[in-house]
């Protein structure tokens, strides 16, 4: 079970959405880590044969995808970031009519579908209309659709946009329970989706791949530290200024900031680990020193 990516390049017009990317997944969870428009969802789209590369190969065990035709889309289950479903469509009746479209035989689809509703936790909402239901159950009722041919790639990009945290987790211990077995690829620009459950974390910026490798790695390869320090609330502007600034938060004696830099920002700074979300943050946010002053 290998799915290689190979030079991959996807251009539109004058714009280049996915940029000589290459990497190779196995089974597992993989977490697609950027901001928005780094070209998650387009490395995505192509990884479900639903747009053609501009150069570069993916293949699957060997064998190129887009050759592989239907074989291959049958091996897959997607999840996009907006999908479409018939309002007034039960959530019991769209996911039968999602597998009639993917070629389940009538009873085998019907024990599927049950068995998935009560796996995502929507077995009392099963004869509710789908345009009743709350985001996060609509969210649920997406995975199970993908999960319906039982695939052994699972592609779901930005399954928790829009979640309130409780159901964000409650999709973080759904998407664990699912990835026995199989490849699963999490797209998300939210540190804590894929910090708890993806064994690999991929990191893409501007349609590349800027990283790669587990939570420890990632953190240990970043060449800057974590420093915590106080303040004067009113030089809290100049600091943001001079240092990259992950956190601050006001407190009685100042500003409380948390600070990345290779040294100790100011005397008296106590050294903190480093953080996901502090690689994040050094890959994708805001760099300071931008007057290249000195506290």
């Amino acid at each position: 079970m290998e799915l290689t990516i190979n030079h991959l390049t996807k251009t539109f017009q004058n714009t280049t959405a996915v940029d000589d990317l290459t990497c190779t997944l196995s089974a597992g969870v993989y977490g697609l880590l950027g901001v928005n428009g780094a070209g998650k969802t387009t490395l995505m789209r192509m990884l479900c044969t639903l747009l053609n590369p501009t150069a570069g190969s993916i293949t699957w065990d060997g064998e190129d995808v887009f050759s592989l035709g239907g074989e291959y889309r049958r091996l897959l289950g997607y999840l996009p970031q907006d999908f479409g479903f018939y309002p007034d469509f039960t959530v019991r009746d769209y996911l039968l009519y999602i597998a009639s479209l993917k070629g389940l035989r009538p009873g085998p689809a019907k024990a599927r579908a049950e068995e998935l509703l009560r796996q995502v936790g929507l077995t009392e909402a099963r004869n509710k209309k789908m345009r009743k239901l709350s985001g996060g159950m609509k969210r649920r009722a997406g995975i199970a659709q993908a999960m319906l041919n039982d695939p052994q790639i699972l592609i779901l990009d930005e399954p928790t946009a829009g979640l309130d945290p409780r159901e964000r987790i409650r999709f973080r211990n759904l998407i664990s329970e699912l990835s026995q077995d199989r490849l699963v690829l999490l797209s998300t620009h939210i540190v804590s989706d894929v910090e708890s459950i993806a064994g690999e974390i991929l990191l893409m910026k501007g349609g590349r791949l800027v990283s790669s490798g587990t939570t420890e790695e990632l953190t240990a390869r970043v060449p800057v530290r974590a420093w915590r320090c106080l303040i004067p609330r009113e030089e809290t502007a100049r600091y943001e200024r001079i240092f990259q600034v992950s956190n601050l938060r006001p407190v009685p004696q100042g500003m409380e900031l948390r600070i990345l830099s290779e040294t100790q920002p100011i005397p008296g700074a106590a050294e903190e680990p480093v953080t996901l979300e502090d690689v994040f943050l050094y890959h994708f946010g805001e760099q300071g020193g931008n007057d290249h002053g000195e506290v």
